[in-house]
């Protein structure tokens, strides 16, 4: 008995890692672009959202807890633009029908889909909007969000995901994950968007795989230019973990290559929050607009004001500094629902 519950321990650990390492955005700015989204949100939807921000910020990064049990999990998440022919990008239908009848459904299924796969989440977003169904509602809008925010990632473009063909790998999780944790606190988390409807959901979510996947040869080009500086020992930190040794960047290096980078991580993490907060709202619209105040419950002066404080802590991009950036409070623990 006690050996099984060493294996599971030791299976769950590792799984662990690989999520770490190879989950999208990482679960510091999943959870942060959706807090954000919701400050962009109108009346009439703003006030629902944020009595439930705590369970759309905590779920955030569900979908990534789901690939260790669904094998049909991943490829929702990219698009390996290469393996669907020159300037995909730009070729590519932005419906799922006209993309299954040009390069067939096992094609995309094996190579991702992760904008046909936004659209089809907007629709199941507006049907729980229909209903009325305030569980399929969080849901949908959580799950939603997240693979918005994948699809703003440039590594999700592209078949060299973790920079493993181009000599660069652990680029994934440097740019998605450890840069960010280390750089939030200069990070400039105010956005003077306003929810927008969108006509056109399928194009809106190609210009985010357009405008991600433009950023992959500076990207790429950066990391090489920076490593010239460094030696073997002060770009890479190794550690031995369960008996088999484990490379990573070290945060000199990582700091050094924010540097280079400039504002484009801060500024796909702005995209990100952004076209959340389009789509929530364009899900709504093309439900008629239902009135959410039942399901919010009693909204009072107290609420009023607690929401209207963060809305300014939001406009001075104070969130953080006054500990109301929830993905940064311990107290809020990761799912896996």
């Amino acid at each position: 008995m006690k050996m099984e519950m060493f294996k599971h321990c030791k299976v769950t650990l590792i799984l662990m890692a690989v999520l770490i390492l190879t989950g999208s955005w990482g679960f510091l700015v999943h959870k942060t672009a959706q807090q954000l989204a919701i400050y962009e949100l109108p009346n009439g939807m703003n006030t629902f959202f944020y009595r439930n921000m705590e369970y759309l910020v905590t779920n955030a990064p569900r979908p990534d807890t789901r690939r260790n049990t669904d094998s049909t999990e991943a490829t929702k998440h990219f698009i390996d633009l290469e393996m669907y022919g020159k300037d995909a990008a730009h070729k590519m239908p932005t419906d799922w029908k006209s993309a299954v009848k040009m390069y067939s459904k096992d094609s995309l299924l094996k190579y991702g889909y992760v904008p046909y796969h936004v659209v089809y989440m907007k629709g199941k977003l507006t049907e729980a909007f229909k209903k009325g169904n305030k569980d399929s509602i969080l849901f949908y809008a959580a799950d939603l969000g997240h693979y918005i925010e994948d699809a703003n990632v440039p590594l999700h473009t592209t078949v060299n995901y973790d920079g493993q063909l181009t000599n660069q790998k652990g680029l994934h999780s440097l740019w998605e994950s450890m840069i960010p944790e280390l750089e939030i606190t200069n990070y400039n988390l105010y956005t003077p968007h306003k929810a927008t409807y969108l006509k056109q959901p399928g194009i809106a979510i190609w210009g985010a795989i357009r405008r991600a996947a433009s950023l992959l040869p500076d990207m790429l080009q950066k990391e090489k230019v920076i490593s010239l500086g460094f030696t073997e020992e002060r770009k890479f930190r190794v550690q031995i973990r369960r008996g088999r040794e484990s490379k990573s960047y070290t945060t000199e290096f990582a700091k050094a290559y924010a540097a280079a980078l400039k504002n484009t991580i801060n500024d796909q993490l702005i995209h990100s929050a952004n076209l959340v907060a389009d789509f929530w709202y364009t899900s709504w619209v093309d439900a008629g607009k239902p009135d959410l105040a039942a399901l919010t419950g009693n909204w009072t002066n107290e609420d009023k004001e607690k929401l209207n404080d963060e809305l300014n802590l939001f406009k001075d991009n104070k969130l953080l500094q006054n500990n109301r950036l929830l993905s940064k409070k311990t107290e809020i623990k990761e799912t896996e629902q």
